[in-house]
């Protein structure tokens, strides 16, 4: 029965990628399914912890908070929990043995979102070390399966890939942060007064982010391979749109790639990895 139990708990984290992201449910499907329920678990546990800082504005966030993280290290500790959130995630934890140096950076970053932060380049840094950079070394445990080697050599393509993901978002949801929560993550830019040199600076950045994870993505087992390069160009794509969009549309409205030109790639992207295998 206690299998049972396991794949309920990782079922919820797959209903809770399918509701908030397509790009990343559709990117997860193209992995091998060995990897589908781990990644699950793992977005399912990031999700629900960026959900309690950025949505629950009517609950104290800084208990939420607090109780998540204990109740996640004593999941990992224990190896159950009843949250079924956080029993798929210590599955992962435990199975492919993910640092708790990641989980300490991400929830120290989520923290980092329950007061106002005027972003230096350190702290900005900082953030998005721990909002994203660690995510993706907590992916990239999973796909090497215990190969060390292979995950010392490719850890900087994944951070450099979480950083690029981030750093979009940001960009795409610059308004709705600004607006709604307070928050301009850039350093040294002002929301009222965002400009086109302040959005180029910004965009060169997240190339060279790109261009690094890219040459990462080449070196992935292939069967991780298809996976994390259609979420890659997923985000390109988006970024590729806010590049094109000026500066001042950015503040008014959040730019997105539609679900049909979602499928159109996806559909690109497994012919090109099939036609690569013939």
């Amino acid at each position: 029965m206690m299998q049972l139990f396991n794949q309920t708990a990782l079922e919820c984290s797959k209903l809770i990628t399918e509701r908030y992201s397509t790009s990343f449910t559709l990117g997860i499907r193209t992995l091998d399914a060995k990897f589908h329920f781990p990644i699950y678990g793992i977005y399912g546990f990031v999700r629900y912890a960026d959900e309690i800082v950025d949505t629950f504005h009517d609950f104290d966030k800084k208990f939420l908070l607090d109780k998540f993280r204990h109740d996640t290290y004593e999941a990992i500790s224990q190896k159950i929990s009843l949250n079924p959130v956080l029993h798929a995630f210590q599955l992962v934890v435990n199975q492919y043995q993910i640092e708790r140096e990641l989980i300490d950076a991400f929830l120290h970053s989520m923290e980092m979102d329950l007061t106002p932060q005027d972003y230096t380049e350190n702290l900005y840094e900082e953030y998005i070390y721990g909002s994203a950079e660690v995510v993706g070394l907590m992916c990239l445990r999973v796909f090497c399966e215990g190969d060390s080697a292979m995950f010392d050599h490719l850890k900087e393509g994944a951070r450099r890939l979480g950083s690029a993901f981030q750093k979009v978002n940001f960009l795409r949801d610059l308004k709705s942060d600004f607006m709604e929560r307070g928050r301009v993550y850039f350093p040294e830019v002002d929301f009222k007064l965002f400009s086109k040199e302040a959005k180029c600076d910004i965009e060169a950045d997240i190339q060279a982010d790109f261009d690094a994870a890219n040459t990462a993505i080449q070196q992935l087992p292939r069967t991780a391979r298809m996976g994390v390069h259609l979420a890659y160009v997923y985000y390109l794509t988006l970024f590729n749109k806010i590049k094109d969009t000026p500066a001042a549309r950015i503040q008014e409205e959040r730019i997105r790639v539609p679900d049909f030109q979602k499928m159109t790639l996806l559909a690109k992207t497994y012919l090109q990895f099939t036609l690569s295998r013939s």
